[in-house]
């Protein structure tokens, strides 16, 4: 069941302040990055990187949370969790699309997102959110119940005809594994569509398709920071969003596209065992 909303909640309020905050954390990412980028640590294999700009955001985003929103808790994708008192949680992605922002890739963006209830995209309600295009400062928002907007105007999902006409984000993991058996739900899905784009930051990838960029979007093994919220922005632009079989968007597999088309990509996918065993074997 989605979490529970506390009473009194402004989600006007939290969407500006989600705004605030991951302006505030890409100006530091644009204007602090160095001409040679290091990789300060890896997280899921030796290809997952994490610079000291990655952390450095992360800092900054909270030590504004804590300021300005002291009873909230926080996940964030570099530091530990912070508990708190008034039932929201601020789910932080300092940098999403590091690879990118690592080799100088114009595609990655600070995501900052609100939710109610536990910290777990099946499980919890998306408030309030923004992601925000550090290279060219595209920022897109969104409040639960009140739309999505990139800079101010509101943008919305767009209505591809079939699944033959549409454009398809995705994205693939960093454990070998994965990979490959991600290669052969793509070999599956790549006939059946217009085109493929994978440009290396869910976020953005979420923010596209709610302004009909992307046609339609599914990724296996994002964390919950990836998609809290790109996630809200294409739901408020009238995006489904959820996953296969039944479930919500999880690391299993998360989707999003207007229907029905969505519902093609979804039967495609299931049909591919696309959030099933990732045996390394050929079939």
């Amino acid at each position: 069941m989605p979490g529970d909303v506390p009473d009194g909640t402004e989600v006007e309020a939290l969407r500006a302040l989600a705004r605030s905050l991951a302006c505030e954390a890409g100006a530091l990412v644009r204007d602090g990055r160095p001409e040679r980028v290091e990789v300060a640590a890896t997280k899921s294999s030796a290809v997952d990187p994490v610079t000291a700009m990655d952390r450095a955001s992360e800092e900054l985003l909270r030590a504004r949370l804590a300021a300005e929103r002291p009873d909230d808790a926080i996940l964030g994708e570099e530091g530990d969790d912070v508990p708190g008192t008034s039932g929201l949680t601020w789910v932080l992605d300092p940098i999403d699309g590091t690879v990118n922002y690592l080799y100088g890739v114009a595609s990655y963006a600070v995501s900052v997102a609100v939710v109610a209830g536990p910290p777990d995209p099946e499980r919890w309600t998306a408030l309030a959110g923004c992601v925000h295009s550090v290279v060219d400062g595209r920022t897109w928002t969104a409040a639960r119940g009140g739309g999505a907007e990139r800079d101010g105007r509101a943008v919305h999902a767009g209505r591809p005809a079939s699944l033959a006409q549409s454009l398809v984000g995705t994205g693939f993991g960093y454990d070998a594994v994965r990979r490959a058996h991600q290669a052969r739900v793509l070999a599956g899905v790549l006939p059946q569509v217009r085109d493929i784009r994978r440009l290396g930051a869910a976020a953005i990838d979420l923010c596209l398709l709610a302004e009909g960029a992307l046609d339609l979007y599914y990724e296996r093994g994002l964390n919950p920071w990836d998609v809290a919220a790109g996630g809200l922005v294409a739901q408020e632009a009238g995006a489904w969003l959820g996953g296969l079989r039944g479930r919500g968007a999880s690391r299993a597999m998360t989707v999003a596209g207007a229907r029905p088309v969505v519902d093609e990509l979804v039967r495609l996918l299931e049909d591919a065992d696309a959030d099933g065993a990732e045996d390394p074997a050929p079939r």
